[in-house]
């Protein structure tokens, strides 16, 4: 795949797909998105269990942690042009840190959420047409006023590109077009019904396997999708293999990357390939380490399957 061959495929799609609901898409999304920056040096987060904090004293720990962490090697900017449309964001105050300052975290803390906010928002204006969907579904150590804050710098970072809370159904990409609106904001947290710009979390439902068996979630993902409500709401597949605590001990010298990852991932991609987007179908699809395979481009071209369909009908 050419570098940056996927960053303007929204707005290359074909004509008539522009008037699918974006919930019928097939769109891909990265997982644990902003892990791809840690900071070795910052304390250990606090999504992290005790006796993990209390190892992490020990600097050779933290290095490993650091391999475990870092589930996307892709910078923001590099995802969103290799294709990628939905983040899955986890955010955090630093305890102790005098001030309302908000982190992406992933075990240890990322970097400030205003600066990949604002690297997202150039990316979003040097390509008008097109749509990203992020997802703040953790939040740790964190109030009212750090969500008054966190919410107020979403504000200033997008402005009139926000898209104001809709019926699911009437957000197509010529809907988005025409009011020049580029992001979509899900806000896992009671605040997000006084900001109109906030969409509830219940609207990006994502069902998580929680295994490190391939088969077993490729079964999970054919379940919740069968259960997907028809209407109403967008729907994440979290393709998604997750690392037990004895997996990490077994493992940890060699990071994810090199167990679990690279021995499943050509499964998981031919799970995708037998997709079809739409009512019932797929829509958001998650993976980690979205650069070892063509991930995003095999998502993305499930769309022509759509359009298949459309010309039948038209047709008939």
């Amino acid at each position: 795949m050419a570098e940056g061959s996927n960053a303007d495929w929204m707005g290359s799609l074909a004509p008539a797909l522009s008037t699918f609901p974006l919930a019928h898409l097939a769109i891909p999304g990265s997982h644990d998105s902003f892990s791809y920056w840690v900071d070795e040096k910052s304390p250990v987060g606090p999504d992290q269990a005790t006796a993990i904090k209390r190892l992490a004293k020990i600097s050779l720990v933290k290095k490993l942690m650091k391999k475990w962490s870092v589930t996307q090697n892709l910078t923001f900017k590099e995802q969103l042009e290799g294709g990628i449309r939905y983040f899955d964001l986890r955010v955090s105050s630093k305890p102790g840190e005098v001030g309302q300052e908000i982190y992406f975290i992933h075990g240890l803390f990322g970097i400030k959420v205003w600066d990949g906010l604002m690297e997202i928002n150039t990316f979003l204006t040097q390509h008008p047409k097109e749509a990203i969907f992020l997802d703040f579904n953790h939040f740790y150590a964190m109030g009212d006023q750090h969500h008054i804050y966190l919410i107020n710098r979403i504000r200033e970072a997008f402005g009139s590109k926000l898209c104001t809370m809709e019926h699911v159904e009437n957000v197509t990409l010529q809907y988005l077009w025409e009011k020049s609106q580029q992001v979509l904001i899900f806000y896992h947290y009671p605040l997000y019904q006084e900001y109109p710009f906030l969409w509830p979390g219940n609207k990006m439902p994502a069902p998580w396997a929680n295994t490190t068996n391939v088969h077993k979630l490729l079964q999970f993902l054919e379940t919740t999708l069968g259960e997907r409500a028809q209407h109403g709401t967008f729907h994440v597949s979290q393709a998604i293999l997750t690392p037990r605590v004895k997996t990490i001990a077994r493992h940890l010298i060699r990071g994810l990357k090199n167990t679990l990852v690279h021995r499943n991932l050509p499964m998981i991609l031919n799970w995708v390939k037998t997709q079809k987007p739409g009512i019932m179908g797929v829509n958001i699809i998650t993976s980690d380490f979205v650069e070892l395979v063509d991930f995003a481009a095999t998502v993305i071209a499930l769309n022509d399957l759509l359009l298949e369909g459309h010309r039948a009908v038209t047709k008939s």
